[in-house]
């Protein structure tokens, strides 16, 4: 298996993307840069986290015009996987892969600090290796976090499943006091209709070693590479 780690002007978590897959998950991975278009040597793409374009229309506004992305719409169109991570989610939402839009956070401030998450299925490929309920300690580090969406497309996430993570307190419990962003109804992360594309605010990438205050996103990651396998 292979991934590659598409990098914006403006990334700013390509390398800590790229330190997971080779050093804890073990498996060969390259950086793409976003003028390039050639995807069909991976199995899996990571669009990382950062300031792409340097966010000054709106985070993952213009990134969805680089020449990768349509390369990427048909990468993802095709079955293989797709994870969006914090301005990759922002990015994804931007390019029609994920529904729903991402907003400034509530209170108008950049927030950075770690906050819980809880699993809400473990029927996807970013998450088998995981139990439904599992409440995962991960950092957040954005100013345009405020997942919304409308009426609709929040009933068609529940209904399908979708929802990935939502923020909730260190017990797992969803609370309003547990949402650092205003996202509606506490969601972190969603996944497409067919699954093989995830996006997330939170940051798994910067807590798969203890030294760092958690080692809980290794299991995202993990999963991915378990599927990945399973597959192969």
């Amino acid at each position: 298996m292979k991934f590659g780690v598409i990098v914006f002007p403006g990334s700013n978590c390509d390398h800590d993307a790229y330190h997971v897959i080779s050093k804890h998950v073990g498996q060969p991975v390259d950086f793409i840069w976003h003028r390039d278009t050639k995807l069909n040597s991976y199995d899996a793409l990571i669009i990382p986290g950062g300031f792409s374009y340097g966010d000054y229309l709106r985070a993952g506004a213009l990134a969805r015009f680089s020449p990768v992305m349509e390369s990427v719409k048909k990468f993802a169109a095709s079955g293989r996987f797709v994870l969006g991570i914090c301005n990759g989610f922002q990015i994804l939402c931007e390019a029609g892969l994920l529904p729903g839009a991402l907003i400034r956070n509530r209170d108008l401030h950049f927030i950075c600090e770690h906050v819980f998450v809880r699993v809400e299925t473990s029927d996807t490929p970013f998450t088998n290796e995981m139990e439904r309920g599992s409440v995962l300690q991960l950092p957040i580090a954005h100013a345009e976090g405020n997942y919304i969406c409308d009426d609709a497309t929040f009933e068609a996430l529940e209904q399908e499943n979708r929802i990935v993570v939502r923020y909730c307190d260190r017990n797992g419990e969803v609370t309003a006091a547990a949402n650092p962003n205003g996202s509606r109804d506490n969601i972190a992360g969603i996944c497409s209709r067919e699954r093989n594309v995830l996006g997330l605010m939170p940051h798994p990438e910067r807590a798969c070693e203890e030294l760092l205050g958690s080692s809980d996103g290794r299991d995202i990651f993990r999963s991915l590479a378990a599927t990945l396998a399973a597959v192969a």
